[in-house]
């Protein structure tokens, strides 16, 4: 990255578009309420905002082609390193920098969402990846595994009067897709193995 523009916004390399942006944001705030004053500091003020406007769109700029210049099975591969050490944030991290989305893209994104307990999201994310590529069938064979167990985790949370998940169901709406953590029946199930295994055999072809 340029070292004058980071040098600008108080960031050092290996900054992140979150760091950039925050940064960024801070000093534009500053200088737009300097810019009114008298004199000197108002012209400063004007000229910084130019300046740093002009900055912030060439580290963005920057970012977005190193992100673009990954070849994109390297970057599937650093996603599925960084989920089986645990890594959650720093996988979605990556993931959100993609620009094209496909059948894999979708499907690493439901082994997120699983890791997270977002069960409902994770079954969403794993029918887009089918509907981007139907002849998938490690798609198809995880989509069957992972109905397999919510039938099985509800049919379980019945017999015990339970919840399937806390904060979502089988059949919740948009708005329970997120959270929850599995009942002690649920950690019994096997599919937790089955996503690690999936991860372990080269998560995609």
């Amino acid at each position: 990255m340029n070292k004058k523009d980071l040098e600008l916004f108080g960031l050092s390399e290996g900054a992140t578009k979150e760091q950039i942006t925050a940064a960024y944001e801070t000093l534009r705030a500053k200088y737009l309420e300097e810019r009114f004053m008298d004199g000197e500091v108002g012209n400063n003020a004007a000229a910084m905002l130019t300046r740093i406007e002009s900055a912030y769109n060439e580290l963005l700029s920057e970012i977005n082609e190193n992100a673009s210049s990954f070849d994109g099975s390297d970057s599937f591969t650093r996603v599925e390193d960084l989920i089986r050490a645990g890594d959650l944030a720093e996988a979605q991290r990556v993931l959100d920098s993609f620009n094209e989305r496909g059948g894999r893209w979708h499907y690493l994104q439901s082994v997120v969402f699983y890791r997270k307990n977002w069960i409902n999201e994770s079954k969403k994310q794993l029918e887009i990846a089918i509907q981007l590529e139907p002849n998938n069938d490690k798609y198809k064979e995880t989509y069957k595994k992972l109905n397999d167990k919510l039938n099985y985790d509800s049919q379980q949370a019945a017999g015990a009067n339970q919840t399937v998940y806390q904060g979502q169901t089988m059949n919740a709406g948009d708005d329970n897709q997120m959270g929850g953590s599995f009942c002690a029946n649920c950690i019994e199930c096997c599919y937790i193995n089955m996503c690690i295994n999936c991860l372990c055999n080269a998560c995609c072809h």
